[in-house]
């Protein structure tokens, strides 16, 4: 049975004046992902892969980097498209990402749907198992909204913010079986 970890990075360096696909992992964040290391099925990790954002690319890093593996960036792995609103505070951000959930076949603020994000990366994330012929577990290290998208498709129901990530600065990850699609089990922090 071969399983597929999927890993959501943890704690980043918000900067308005970068662009959000630029911010990378805070100090903070990378403990948090040398924590994961210490996992017990991390030596079953064959593969890396991770979306071209820095702060996924920091915590594949991490992970290849221990494993002495190589990780491979796709970009459908990115996170929702909102480029339309770029940087918004706290508290505008957490408002609109509400309502992508809720209203997951309208575009808030020029922001991709919450349908067209899922169907994105379930396509993604199902030709990737499928082209990756190792034999080994594989990590991915994506985004929450990203992860929950996913994780509602897993689940057989329909989008939805209450199956989002715990905590507020990400780190968390689950698993399921790669061929299958079956969950093993939900989240889980990585430092937990």
């Amino acid at each position: 049975m071969r399983l597929v970890y999927f890993i959501t990075h943890p704690d980043v360096v918000i900067d308005p004046a970068v662009p959000v696909p630029q911010w990378s992992l805070s100090e903070r964040g990378k403990e948090r992902m040398k924590a994961l290391l210490t996992k017990p099925w991390m030596p079953t990790i064959g593969s890396v892969y991770c979306s071209t954002e820095q702060k996924a690319m920091d915590g594949a890093k991490i992970l290849a980097d221990y494993l002495g593996l190589a990780y491979e960036m796709v970009k459908d792995l990115g996170e929702i498209d909102r480029s339309s609103t770029g940087y918004l505070p706290h508290d505008q951000h957490a408002a609109t990402a509400h309502k992508f959930f809720a209203y997951p076949d309208r575009s808030i603020l020029g922001w991709e749907t919450a349908q067209a994000a899922q169907q994105s990366i379930v396509k993604a994330l199902d030709s990737l198992v499928e082209k990756d012929k190792g034999s080994l577990n594989i990590a991915l290290v994506s985004h929450g909204a990203v992860a929950t998208l996913y994780l509602c498709h897993l689940k057989g129901r329909q989008i939805s913010e209450k199956e989002g990530q715990p905590g507020a600065s990400g780190g968390n990850y689950y698993c399921f079986e790669a061929k299958s699609k079956s969950l093993l089990h939900g989240w889980q922090q990585i430092d937990g």
